[in-house]
Protein backbone atom coordinates (compact mmCIF):
# COMPACT_ATOMS: atom_id res chain seq x y z
CA UNK A 1 0.00 0.00 0.00
CA UNK A 2 2.82 2.52 1.22
CA UNK A 3 4.69 1.46 -2.50
CA UNK A 4 1.40 2.25 -4.56
CA UNK A 5 1.30 5.78 -2.38
CA UNK A 6 4.61 6.60 -3.01
CA UNK A 7 4.29 5.58 -6.48
CA UNK A 8 1.43 7.63 -7.40
CA UNK A 9 3.19 10.58 -5.43
CA UNK A 10 6.21 10.35 -7.29
CA UNK A 11 4.31 9.85 -10.54
CA UNK A 12 2.03 13.39 -9.67
CA UNK A 13 5.44 15.77 -9.32
CA UNK A 14 6.69 14.19 -12.32
CA UNK A 15 3.93 15.47 -14.58
CA UNK A 16 3.31 18.42 -12.37
CA UNK A 17 7.40 19.03 -13.48
CA UNK A 18 6.76 18.34 -16.91
CA UNK A 19 3.87 20.35 -17.47
CA UNK A 20 5.63 23.24 -15.57
CA UNK A 21 9.03 22.73 -18.20
CA UNK A 22 6.71 22.71 -21.31
CA UNK A 23 4.90 26.21 -20.28
CA UNK A 24 8.24 27.08 -20.22
CA UNK A 25 9.59 26.12 -23.30
CA UNK A 26 6.82 27.91 -25.12
CA UNK A 27 6.90 30.82 -22.78
CA UNK A 28 10.61 31.62 -24.25
CA UNK A 29 9.73 30.45 -28.25
CA UNK A 30 6.71 32.56 -28.25
CA UNK A 31 8.33 35.64 -26.25
CA UNK A 32 11.67 35.90 -27.80
CA UNK A 33 10.21 37.01 -31.69
CA UNK A 34 7.44 39.40 -29.36
CA UNK A 35 10.37 40.80 -27.29
CA UNK A 36 12.67 41.24 -30.25
CA UNK A 37 9.71 42.56 -32.59
CA UNK A 38 8.54 44.74 -30.20
CA UNK A 39 11.84 45.88 -29.02
CA UNK A 40 12.70 47.39 -33.28
CA UNK A 41 9.52 48.84 -33.79
CA UNK A 42 9.43 50.84 -30.72
CA UNK A 43 13.42 51.67 -30.95
CA UNK A 44 12.55 52.69 -34.82
CA UNK A 45 9.45 54.89 -33.49
CA UNK A 46 11.46 56.43 -31.34
CA UNK A 47 13.99 57.54 -33.21
CA UNK A 48 11.51 58.50 -36.26
CA UNK A 49 9.40 60.26 -33.76
CA UNK A 50 12.12 62.20 -32.00
CA UNK A 51 13.43 62.66 -35.73
CA UNK A 52 10.04 64.32 -36.61
CA UNK A 53 10.14 66.57 -33.41
CA UNK A 54 13.26 68.00 -33.72
CA UNK A 55 12.44 68.77 -37.89
CA UNK A 56 8.80 70.23 -36.50
CA UNK A 57 10.10 72.59 -34.18
CA UNK A 58 13.36 73.96 -36.36
CA UNK A 59 10.65 74.66 -39.06
CA UNK A 60 8.53 76.52 -36.47
CA UNK A 61 10.95 78.44 -35.05
CA UNK A 62 12.43 79.03 -38.04
CA UNK A 63 9.07 80.21 -39.79
CA UNK A 64 8.70 82.40 -36.72
CA UNK A 65 12.03 84.18 -36.85
CA UNK A 66 11.28 84.81 -40.19
CA UNK A 67 8.06 86.48 -39.64
CA UNK A 68 9.66 88.30 -36.76
CA UNK A 69 12.22 89.49 -38.89
CA UNK A 70 10.13 90.73 -41.48
CA UNK A 71 7.66 92.47 -38.95
CA UNK A 72 10.85 94.67 -37.51
CA UNK A 73 12.01 94.92 -41.46
CA UNK A 74 8.70 96.43 -41.97
CA UNK A 75 8.38 98.78 -39.49
CA UNK A 76 11.89 99.66 -40.63
CA UNK A 77 11.36 99.92 -44.54
CA UNK A 78 7.49 101.87 -43.46
CA UNK A 79 9.65 104.35 -41.37
CA UNK A 80 12.15 104.59 -44.48
CA UNK A 81 9.46 105.55 -47.02
CA UNK A 82 8.23 108.28 -45.08
CA UNK A 83 11.23 109.60 -44.52
CA UNK A 84 12.09 109.63 -48.08
CA UNK A 85 8.65 110.55 -49.21
CA UNK A 86 8.60 113.96 -48.15
CA UNK A 87 10.68 117.15 -47.42
CA UNK A 88 12.25 117.01 -44.50
CA UNK A 89 10.77 120.74 -43.72
CA UNK A 90 7.63 119.05 -43.83
CA UNK A 91 8.69 116.61 -41.06
CA UNK A 92 9.24 118.90 -38.99
CA UNK A 93 5.66 120.68 -38.78
CA UNK A 94 4.40 118.49 -36.35
CA UNK A 95 0.24 118.60 -37.75
CA UNK A 96 1.97 116.93 -40.79
CA UNK A 97 3.53 114.35 -38.60
CA UNK A 98 0.60 113.77 -36.85
CA UNK A 99 -1.70 113.40 -40.24
CA UNK A 100 1.34 111.05 -40.98
CA UNK A 101 1.29 109.07 -37.78
CA UNK A 102 -2.89 108.88 -38.37
CA UNK A 103 -2.48 107.51 -42.31
CA UNK A 104 0.59 105.26 -40.88
CA UNK A 105 -2.21 103.92 -38.13
CA UNK A 106 -4.67 103.31 -40.57
CA UNK A 107 -2.92 101.74 -43.23
CA UNK A 108 -0.98 99.56 -41.08
CA UNK A 109 -2.51 99.16 -37.77
CA UNK A 110 -1.73 100.61 -33.86
CA UNK A 111 1.86 98.92 -34.57
CA UNK A 112 2.79 102.22 -34.32
CA UNK A 113 2.60 104.69 -31.21
CA UNK A 114 3.94 107.74 -31.94
CA UNK A 115 6.57 109.16 -34.04
CA UNK A 116 9.51 112.04 -33.39
CA UNK A 117 12.37 114.16 -35.26
CA UNK A 118 15.36 114.23 -33.02
CA UNK A 119 18.28 116.49 -33.48
CA UNK A 120 22.09 115.63 -33.23
CA UNK A 121 21.83 117.24 -29.98
CA UNK A 122 19.66 114.18 -28.93
CA UNK A 123 16.44 117.13 -28.35
CA UNK A 124 13.17 116.24 -30.02
CA UNK A 125 12.00 119.05 -31.53
CA UNK A 126 8.65 117.55 -33.58
CA UNK A 127 6.45 115.05 -32.21
CA UNK A 128 3.39 113.20 -32.45
CA UNK A 129 1.70 110.45 -30.37
CA UNK A 130 0.05 110.04 -27.40
CA UNK A 131 2.50 111.70 -24.56
CA UNK A 132 4.08 115.15 -24.51
CA UNK A 133 7.17 114.30 -25.09
CA UNK A 134 8.51 117.30 -27.35
CA UNK A 135 11.48 118.89 -26.17
CA UNK A 136 12.75 115.72 -24.47
CA UNK A 137 16.61 114.94 -24.59
CA UNK A 138 17.58 111.66 -25.50
CA UNK A 139 21.47 112.45 -25.57
CA UNK A 140 22.45 110.30 -23.10
CA UNK A 141 19.98 107.70 -24.35
CA UNK A 142 21.75 104.08 -25.87
CA UNK A 143 19.74 103.78 -28.37
CA UNK A 144 20.23 107.69 -29.77
CA UNK A 145 23.84 107.24 -29.55
CA UNK A 146 23.29 104.16 -31.58
CA UNK A 147 21.18 105.55 -34.08
CA UNK A 148 23.66 108.55 -34.60
CA UNK A 149 25.86 105.98 -36.10
CA UNK A 150 23.67 104.02 -38.08
CA UNK A 151 21.36 104.83 -40.84
CA UNK A 152 18.92 102.73 -39.87
CA UNK A 153 18.39 100.99 -36.49
CA UNK A 154 15.96 99.13 -33.92
CA UNK A 155 16.83 99.23 -30.33
CA UNK A 156 16.40 96.66 -27.43
CA UNK A 157 13.17 96.74 -25.37
CA UNK A 158 13.41 99.20 -22.45
CA UNK A 159 10.43 100.93 -20.20
CA UNK A 160 12.37 104.87 -21.36
CA UNK A 161 11.03 107.72 -20.11
CA UNK A 162 7.10 106.50 -20.39
CA UNK A 163 7.59 103.66 -17.95
CA UNK A 164 6.60 100.87 -20.59
CA UNK A 165 8.64 98.53 -22.33
CA UNK A 166 8.62 99.68 -26.06
CA UNK A 167 11.14 99.62 -28.43
CA UNK A 168 12.14 102.18 -31.39
CA UNK A 169 13.07 102.20 -34.99
CA UNK A 170 15.01 105.57 -36.40
CA UNK A 171 16.24 106.12 -39.50
CA UNK A 172 18.96 108.97 -40.06
CA UNK A 173 18.49 112.21 -42.26
CA UNK A 174 20.79 114.28 -43.74
CA UNK A 175 19.42 117.98 -43.87
CA UNK A 176 21.66 121.08 -44.56
CA UNK A 177 24.70 118.90 -43.55
CA UNK A 178 23.62 117.42 -40.25
CA UNK A 179 22.30 114.39 -38.85
CA UNK A 180 18.75 114.09 -37.77
CA UNK A 181 16.64 111.00 -36.74
CA UNK A 182 13.00 110.25 -37.47
CA UNK A 183 12.20 108.31 -34.61
CA UNK A 184 9.02 105.59 -34.30
CA UNK A 185 7.96 103.82 -31.37
CA UNK A 186 6.55 100.47 -32.04
CA UNK A 187 3.53 98.71 -29.94
CA UNK A 188 5.14 96.39 -27.70
CA UNK A 189 1.99 94.41 -27.24
CA UNK A 190 1.77 93.55 -31.31
CA UNK A 191 5.30 92.74 -31.16
CA UNK A 192 4.76 90.69 -28.43
CA UNK A 193 1.94 88.98 -29.40
CA UNK A 194 4.31 87.24 -32.63
CA UNK A 195 6.13 85.87 -30.19
CA UNK A 196 3.66 84.14 -27.47
CA UNK A 197 1.93 82.83 -30.27
CA UNK A 198 4.75 80.24 -30.57
CA UNK A 199 3.48 77.95 -28.17
CA UNK A 200 3.27 73.74 -28.09
CA UNK A 201 2.04 71.16 -25.92
CA UNK A 202 1.53 72.63 -22.44
CA UNK A 203 5.49 73.77 -21.72
CA UNK A 204 6.31 74.80 -24.65
CA UNK A 205 6.72 78.81 -24.94
CA UNK A 206 9.32 81.28 -26.70
CA UNK A 207 10.63 84.67 -25.80
CA UNK A 208 13.58 86.50 -27.07
CA UNK A 209 16.92 87.72 -25.16
CA UNK A 210 19.44 90.51 -26.54
CA UNK A 211 22.87 89.85 -26.21
CA UNK A 212 23.14 90.62 -22.30
CA UNK A 213 20.61 88.25 -22.15
CA UNK A 214 18.01 90.79 -21.20
CA UNK A 215 14.34 89.45 -22.37
CA UNK A 216 13.15 91.48 -25.56
CA UNK A 217 9.47 90.19 -24.44
CA UNK A 218 7.56 88.45 -21.57
CA UNK A 219 8.62 84.84 -21.34
CA UNK A 220 5.64 83.03 -20.29
CA UNK A 221 7.45 81.88 -16.42
CA UNK A 222 10.07 83.31 -14.55
CA UNK A 223 13.14 82.10 -15.94
CA UNK A 224 16.86 82.92 -15.08
CA UNK A 225 18.26 84.17 -18.23
CA UNK A 226 22.21 83.71 -17.07
CA UNK A 227 21.64 80.11 -16.69
CA UNK A 228 20.14 79.10 -19.30
CA UNK A 229 22.12 77.21 -22.29
CA UNK A 230 20.94 80.35 -24.83
CA UNK A 231 23.52 82.22 -22.83
CA UNK A 232 26.45 80.25 -24.30
CA UNK A 233 24.92 80.96 -27.60
CA UNK A 234 24.81 84.46 -27.24
CA UNK A 235 28.99 84.81 -26.20
CA UNK A 236 31.23 86.27 -28.47
CA UNK A 237 30.46 85.76 -31.87
CA UNK A 238 28.76 82.30 -31.94
CA UNK A 239 25.81 82.59 -33.36
CA UNK A 240 25.20 82.13 -36.91
CA UNK A 241 22.69 84.44 -38.94
CA UNK A 242 20.96 81.59 -40.53
CA UNK A 243 21.49 78.59 -38.38
CA UNK A 244 18.79 76.97 -36.19
CA UNK A 245 20.58 75.47 -32.86
CA UNK A 246 18.73 72.30 -31.43
CA UNK A 247 19.81 71.39 -27.76
CA UNK A 248 18.70 68.93 -25.72
CA UNK A 249 19.68 68.64 -21.70
CA UNK A 250 18.25 69.13 -18.36
CA UNK A 251 17.87 72.64 -16.72
CA UNK A 252 18.68 73.87 -13.62
CA UNK A 253 15.57 71.90 -11.89
CA UNK A 254 16.50 68.41 -13.22
CA UNK A 255 14.38 68.40 -16.01
CA UNK A 256 14.97 66.86 -19.31
CA UNK A 257 14.44 70.11 -21.58
CA UNK A 258 14.47 71.20 -25.68
CA UNK A 259 16.53 74.27 -26.32
CA UNK A 260 15.66 75.64 -30.01
CA UNK A 261 17.44 79.22 -31.10
CA UNK A 262 17.49 81.06 -33.56
CA UNK A 263 18.92 84.69 -34.86
CA UNK A 264 17.35 87.72 -34.64
CA UNK A 265 18.08 91.50 -36.06
CA UNK A 266 21.04 90.53 -37.54
CA UNK A 267 22.41 88.57 -34.46
CA UNK A 268 21.65 91.03 -31.96
CA UNK A 269 18.66 89.37 -30.47
CA UNK A 270 17.96 85.68 -30.03
CA UNK A 271 14.35 83.58 -30.55
CA UNK A 272 14.77 80.98 -28.03
CA UNK A 273 12.06 78.36 -27.76
CA UNK A 274 11.93 75.62 -24.87
CA UNK A 275 9.76 72.80 -24.16
CA UNK A 276 9.82 70.00 -21.45
CA UNK A 277 11.28 66.52 -23.32
CA UNK A 278 8.21 64.42 -21.69
CA UNK A 279 6.03 67.25 -23.37
CA UNK A 280 7.98 66.68 -26.39
CA UNK A 281 7.60 63.72 -26.72
CA UNK A 282 4.07 62.84 -24.95
CA UNK A 283 3.09 60.39 -28.44
CA UNK A 284 6.34 58.46 -27.62
CA UNK A 285 5.51 58.45 -23.78
CA UNK A 286 1.70 57.01 -24.48
CA UNK A 287 2.50 54.93 -27.22
CA UNK A 288 5.30 53.18 -24.55
CA UNK A 289 2.71 52.73 -21.90
CA UNK A 290 0.34 50.82 -24.89
CA UNK A 291 2.93 48.92 -26.35
CA UNK A 292 4.18 47.70 -22.23
CA UNK A 293 -0.24 47.15 -21.60
CA UNK A 294 -0.46 45.04 -25.28
CA UNK A 295 3.03 42.98 -24.21
CA UNK A 296 1.15 42.23 -20.58
CA UNK A 297 -2.07 41.07 -22.35
CA UNK A 298 -0.19 39.04 -25.23
CA UNK A 299 1.80 37.68 -22.50
CA UNK A 300 -0.71 36.78 -20.26
CA UNK A 301 -2.89 35.12 -23.83
CA UNK A 302 0.49 33.14 -24.05
CA UNK A 303 0.80 32.05 -20.66
CA UNK A 304 -2.63 30.87 -20.10
CA UNK A 305 -2.30 29.12 -23.72
CA UNK A 306 0.84 27.76 -23.01
CA UNK A 307 -0.98 26.06 -19.43
CA UNK A 308 -3.98 24.67 -20.96
CA UNK A 309 -1.78 23.06 -23.70
CA UNK A 310 0.86 21.99 -21.43
CA UNK A 311 -2.03 20.72 -19.22
CA UNK A 312 -3.76 18.87 -21.88
CA UNK A 313 -0.57 17.47 -23.61
CA UNK A 314 0.72 15.93 -20.11
CA UNK A 315 -2.96 14.52 -19.27
CA UNK A 316 -2.66 12.69 -23.38
CA UNK A 317 1.15 11.52 -22.24
CA UNK A 318 -0.31 10.29 -18.57
CA UNK A 319 -3.19 8.43 -20.65
CA UNK A 320 -0.66 6.66 -22.54
CA UNK A 321 1.66 5.67 -19.62
CA UNK A 322 -1.43 4.49 -18.06
CA UNK A 323 -2.52 2.32 -21.09
CA UNK A 324 1.08 1.63 -21.31
CA UNK A 325 1.66 0.20 -17.97
CA UNK A 326 -1.46 -1.91 -18.70
CA UNK A 327 -0.69 -3.66 -21.71
CA UNK A 328 2.93 -4.44 -19.27
CA UNK A 329 0.63 -5.88 -16.89
CA UNK A 330 -1.01 -7.78 -20.01
CA UNK A 331 1.78 -9.05 -21.05
CA UNK A 332 2.93 -9.93 -17.43
CA UNK A 333 -0.13 -11.79 -17.01
CA UNK A 334 0.03 -13.42 -20.71
CA UNK A 335 3.57 -14.60 -19.86
CA UNK A 336 2.65 -16.05 -16.66
CA UNK A 337 -0.31 -17.72 -18.42
CA UNK A 338 2.11 -19.27 -21.33
CA UNK A 339 4.79 -20.66 -18.70
CA UNK A 340 1.12 -22.41 -16.84
CA UNK A 341 -0.10 -23.27 -20.00
CA UNK A 342 3.16 -24.92 -20.64
CA UNK A 343 3.43 -26.56 -17.59
CA UNK A 344 0.29 -28.19 -17.74
CA UNK A 345 1.13 -29.44 -21.16
CA UNK A 346 4.24 -31.27 -19.85
CA UNK A 347 1.90 -32.47 -16.76
CA UNK A 348 -0.67 -33.43 -19.07
CA UNK A 349 1.75 -35.73 -21.86
CA UNK A 350 3.72 -37.06 -18.36
CA UNK A 351 0.29 -38.13 -17.32
CA UNK A 352 -1.08 -39.58 -20.68
CA UNK A 353 1.95 -42.00 -21.21
CA UNK A 354 0.70 -44.15 -17.62
CA UNK A 355 -2.80 -43.49 -18.21
CA UNK A 356 -2.44 -45.35 -21.75
CA UNK A 357 -1.03 -47.82 -20.21
CA UNK A 358 -3.39 -48.25 -17.85
CA UNK A 359 -6.05 -48.33 -20.60
CA UNK A 360 -4.14 -50.74 -22.35
CA UNK A 361 -3.67 -53.02 -19.52
CA UNK A 362 -7.16 -52.95 -18.48
CA UNK A 363 -8.20 -53.96 -22.11
CA UNK A 364 -5.67 -56.87 -21.51
CA UNK A 365 -7.43 -57.89 -18.72
CA UNK A 366 -10.28 -58.14 -20.30
CA UNK A 367 -8.78 -60.22 -22.95
CA UNK A 368 -7.68 -62.25 -20.30
CA UNK A 369 -10.84 -62.68 -18.64
CA UNK A 370 -13.02 -63.80 -21.94
CA UNK A 371 -10.13 -66.72 -22.75
CA UNK A 372 -9.81 -68.61 -19.06
CA UNK A 373 -12.85 -70.59 -18.47
CA UNK A 374 -11.86 -70.71 -14.82
CA UNK A 375 -12.34 -66.99 -14.52
CA UNK A 376 -15.45 -67.12 -16.18
CA UNK A 377 -17.10 -69.44 -13.37
CA UNK A 378 -15.82 -67.39 -11.05
CA UNK A 379 -18.02 -65.31 -8.24
CA UNK A 380 -16.48 -62.27 -8.94
CA UNK A 381 -16.47 -61.73 -12.37
CA UNK A 382 -18.70 -59.17 -12.55
CA UNK A 383 -16.55 -57.09 -10.20
CA UNK A 384 -13.48 -57.80 -12.41
CA UNK A 385 -15.62 -56.50 -15.49
CA UNK A 386 -16.56 -53.46 -13.34
CA UNK A 387 -13.53 -52.53 -12.11
CA UNK A 388 -11.96 -52.88 -16.20
CA UNK A 389 -14.53 -50.78 -17.26
CA UNK A 390 -13.82 -48.39 -14.48
CA UNK A 391 -10.69 -47.75 -15.32
CA UNK A 392 -11.44 -47.04 -18.86
CA UNK A 393 -13.37 -44.49 -18.55
CA UNK A 394 -11.08 -42.90 -15.96
CA UNK A 395 -8.64 -43.15 -18.57
CA UNK A 396 -10.71 -41.34 -21.20
CA UNK A 397 -11.62 -39.00 -18.80
CA UNK A 398 -7.79 -38.22 -17.91
CA UNK A 399 -7.40 -38.25 -21.87
CA UNK A 400 -10.09 -35.51 -21.79
CA UNK A 401 -8.32 -33.23 -19.50
CA UNK A 402 -4.99 -33.77 -21.16
CA UNK A 403 -6.14 -32.63 -24.63
CA UNK A 404 -8.37 -29.74 -22.91
CA UNK A 405 -4.44 -28.37 -21.65
CA UNK A 406 -3.53 -28.98 -24.64
CA UNK A 407 -6.14 -26.43 -26.55
CA UNK A 408 -5.51 -23.92 -23.92
CA UNK A 409 -1.69 -23.67 -24.32
CA UNK A 410 -2.46 -23.20 -28.10
CA UNK A 411 -4.65 -20.32 -27.93
CA UNK A 412 -1.93 -19.03 -25.73
CA UNK A 413 0.59 -19.33 -28.01
CA UNK A 414 -1.59 -17.81 -30.62
CA UNK A 415 -2.75 -14.98 -28.25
Amino acid sequence: MREKVNKETHESAYYRSLTRNMVLIVLVVSMMPLVLISGTLRYYFNVYYQEKVIEHLNVLVKKHKQNIDNFLNLKLTELRVLSRSFPFEQLLDEAFLKESLQVLQDEYGKSFVDLGIVDNRGIQVAYAGPFSLKEVDYSKADWFKKAMERENFISDVFPGMRGLPHFIVTTRINYRGSDWILRATVDFEAFNALVESIRIGTTGFAFILNRKGEFQTKPRYEILASKGPYMNLLAGDKILIDEITFLEMTNDYGTETIYVMAPLKNGEWILAYQQDSGDAYAVIQRARWFSIIISILGLAAIVFASILMARRMVRRIAEADQQKEMMNEQVIEAGKLASLGELAAGIAHEINNPVAIMVEEAGWMEDLLKEEETLQESENLDEFKRALNQIRVQGRRCKEITHKCKVLRGRQTRL
